[in-house]
């Protein structure tokens, strides 16, 4: 038998993996603070590491939307535009 250990933990420490460490990779920390947010309130008992990280992984694009961006593409463009 085993025991499930839950914690609180800000997405700013959080240790994502294979995809998602791609998404958060373009993301800064006030940007996670505000996903952050998005997450507690759709979430309010919490999600454990694995739905964490495939939301990162496979919700890049809703991630993006809540950020003001049209698309994860768009998002990871920023930088680009922000040159021209």
């Amino acid at each position: 038998m085993s025991m499930k250990i839950y914690k609180e933990e800000s997405l700013t420490d959080f240790e994502f993996w294979s995809g998602a460490k791609d998404t958060a990779k373009y993301l800064t920390d006030e940007e996670l603070t505000t996903i952050e947010s998005y997450l507690e309130e759709l979430f309010p008992d919490g999600m454990d590491e694995t739905e964490l990280n495939d939301f990162f992984w496979f919700e890049d694009d809703t991630i993006a939307e809540w950020l003001g961006y049209e698309d994860f593409e768009a998002l990871m463009n920023r930088n680009e535009e922000d040159d021209e």
